[in-house]
């Protein structure tokens, strides 16, 4: 039988849900709670499209122009985002993960990320994903298995659904302070702001209130937390169906994506919730950018559930 182009399919249940991973990327291909859809799938024989589901690693986001120094030695990534020219997303995106364990409701994957021109450190990672009543948990261990100290930063890049509509039509809640602002057409980070005073409060979604034709690709901080540190941006229908997305204090980070196209099929039939361990540029800037020590390991992770 012939690989899928997605690659080896896993389906997961548990209760009211149903998942299906991909092991190309570490990918979540569908995530169904009662039968509707909490997350946009794509066909197990295409090329996955938008980074839908794909695990970010080792950094989320970009590296502006592809180039950063780390340990004093000057770095050049290949450009994966020819039209803004940067490196968009990490090298794992599309690595055939390996499941190492699997149940009805679980599998977990392994992969290595390879020392090459850019990135010349190695770092075994490990994503297992979970069904149980609460919804789908997802981690990711990383740990550096090479010789020098490794940048590292890790994130999911889902896109959320609320029920019927798009994304105009769906009420969203952030609990997110602060804004990192970037240039209009490279996106590039420009400085953090708040989000009740930056343009006129476009980006303050601490209260529910309609999304409508706001434009959004921006990464966020200052977030609200629960008595266990837990971070929830909640996204509902009018219907009052939706879904939550959560995570760890590992992220101190989400970016969001109101998924804009020029393709009236795709164009914001999702948004992208994106929890990071740092944000964009990180491998330039330094901020919250993990240093993995040769041995160490670290994890991070978050949890979709229907609502």
């Amino acid at each position: 039988m012939t690989t899928p182009l997605s690659g080896t399919h896993f389906g997961l249940t548990a209760g009211d849900y149903h998942a299906t991973i991909a092991s190309v990327g570490a990918s979540l291909r569908t995530l169904e709670y009662k039968g509707r859809p909490l997350v946009v799938p794509f066909d197990a024989d295409e090329v996955r499209p938008a980074y839908r589901g794909a695990t970010l690693a080792p950094w989320p986001n970009r590296v502006v122009d592809g180039k950063y120094t780390f340990a004093g030695v000057e770095q050049q990534l290949p450009l994966t985002e020819p039209n803004r020219g940067h490196a968009l997303h990490g090298l794992a995106t599309w690595l055939d993960f390996a499941a190492v364990d699997r149940s009805a409701s679980s599998v977990t994957f392994t992969a290595t990320i390879e020392a090459q021109a850019g990135y010349p450190h190695r770092v075994d990672v490990v994503v297992a994903f979970e069904l149980d009543e609460d919804g789908l948990h997802t981690s990711v261990t990383a740990t550096n298995t090479g010789h020098d100290d490794a940048p590292w930063g890790t994130g999911p890049h889902p896109y959320l659904v609320a029920g019927d509509g798009r994304v105009d039509d769906w009420t969203l809640t952030l609990p997110a302070a602060t804004v990192l602002t970037v240039t209009e057409n490279r996106l590039i980070p420009v400085g953090l702001a708040d989000v009740a005073a930056e343009g006129d409060g476009v980006f303050d979604f601490r209260e529910p209130r309609p999304i409508g034709d706001t434009f959004i690709d921006h990464a966020f901080t200052g977030l609200q937390r629960d008595e266990t540190d837990t971070a929830t941006v909640w996204l509902r229908a009018a219907d009052g169906s939706g879904v939550a997305m959560s995570w760890d204090d590992a992220c101190p980070w989400v970016q969001v994506h109101t998924a804009d196209t020029d393709d009236e099929a795709t164009n914001r039939i999702g948004l992208a919730v994106e929890p990071m361990t740092c944000p964009p540029d990180a491998f330039n800037s330094g901020t919250d950018l993990v240093v993995l020590a040769p041995g160490a390991s670290t994890t991070a992770g978050w949890t979709i559930r229907g609502i």
